[in-house]
């Protein structure tokens, strides 16, 4: 029974502990307290420790010289050059599928999925954004298998863990600003646009496609940084920002 248990546990402490660092629970440069995470979330020391190994590989925590971790700040130029690093792997895998030739079973997942994100991104009504989150994370995870090399996809999603890096980042929490609706139909033009090029085995065309794709992370960050910081609170991973 507890080798059933660990996973869950495991699990259980990886979402919780992500959940509250994106949040923005903890003070810049403070240990986290191990004990008190341990009773709020429900689970022993053990998977929490696991939870935050996870989350020092990913980039979220570090760990401190006297033990323990605590929670790693960004700059806006962090994230920028995360989103930009995003791009470059997303465009290698876009350009490796066209050049090597996508499976065809990816290929056929890939448009199913472009075509529930066309009816998510509401081109005649409104947006369903919990849809659009869910399948545009599924198309750049299909994106990155494409490459067909398990390299270019265990370092996309590594990436992708780094706060609004994601594809999905400035997707949380937008659904009635029509900025952020006409930048979802243009981003679904562009995931079009993308399949096209790798489905016509047209490998620059398809890594060019791909890294400007990326750029509308960007333009979304600079958006939210300049708004309303109402707006800004509810993007997860921005209050980990700092503007130095």
């Amino acid at each position: 029974m507890p080798e059933v248990d660990r996973p869950s546990q495991f699990e259980k402490a990886l979402q919780g502990l992500r959940s509250l660092v994106l949040s923005g629970e903890f003070e810049a440069n403070s240990r986290l307290p191990e004990t008190a995470l341990a009773d709020r979330l429900g689970i022993s020391r053990t998977p929490l420790r696991q939870a935050m190994d996870k989350l020092i590989a990913e980039g979220l925590l570090e760990r401190l010289e006297a033990g323990g971790c605590r929670v790693v700040r960004f700059t806006v130029n962090d994230v920028i050059d995360s989103i930009e690093l995003r791009g470059v792997l997303e465009g290698t895998a876009a350009r490796l599928a066209a050049e090597r030739g996508a499976a065809p079973d990816i290929l056929v997942e890939m448009n199913a999925v472009l075509a529930r994100l066309d009816i998510a991104a509401g081109e005649t009504t409104d947006v369903d954004f919990d849809t659009y989150v869910r399948e545009n994370a599924r198309f750049h995870s299909l994106l990155a298998r494409a490459s067909g090399s398990p390299v270019i996809e265990r370092e996309t999603e590594r990436m992708v863990r780094l706060p609004l890096a994601s594809p999905s980042a400035f997707l949380q929490g937008q659904e009635f600003l029509a900025d952020f609706q006409a930048s979802l139909r243009r981003a679904q033009r562009q995931h079009r646009q993308i399949l096209d090029a790798i489905t016509h085995r047209e490998g620059a065309r398809a890594e060019a496609l791909a890294r400007e794709h990326a750029r509308l992370a960007r333009e979304n960050l600079e958006f939210v940084m300049r708004g309303d910081p109402a707006l800004a609170e509810r993007v997860p991973g921005l209050s980990l920002v700092t503007a130095a």
